[in-house]
């Protein structure tokens, strides 16, 4: 079933972040995929909001969403992961898929997806597929 998963994740660049520690917070970001480790790579400073959050607490959600209003088409990600700094691999993947971001020297963080619902009507009104990583 990642595979599926995977060929939307490749098909799109942004997600939609959720965060708590003091309070909750969310961010959109540009995300490169990882398809080795089943992760996203995106870039933050760590003085942001919702990265003083993963400070305090690494587990994160999220979306990633095709934008339409034809109910037959609706197709989208939600997910729930670790997040923490992306090593070397990160970097390579980031700015081979963003070049011009080098520039600005950001901090790249990784998402470790552990669990993943795609909505995808295409395949019929409400079908979900759903995709857990075992430890």
């Amino acid at each position: 079933m990642i595979e599926k998963i995977e060929r939307f994740i490749d098909e799109h660049h942004l997600l939609s972040l959720a965060t708590m520690g003091e309070r909750l917070w969310c961010c959109s970001m540009f995300y490169a995929y990882d398809s080795e480790r089943i992760s996203f790579i995106v870039a933050s400073e760590e003085t942001t909001e919702h990265m003083s959050n993963v400070a305090c607490d690494p587990n994160v959600a999220g979306t990633v969403a095709l934008e339409t209003k034809m109910v037959g088409k609706i197709q989208g990600i939600q997910f729930r992961g670790v997040m923490a700094k992306a090593e070397t691999k990160g970097y390579e993947l980031y700015f081979g898929a963003f070049p011009y971001a080098r520039i600005m020297n950001p901090t790249l963080w990784v998402i470790r997806l552990d669990e993943v619902k795609m909505t995808d009507n295409t395949l019929g009104f409400g079908k979900k597929i759903t995709w857990k990583r075992e430890f």
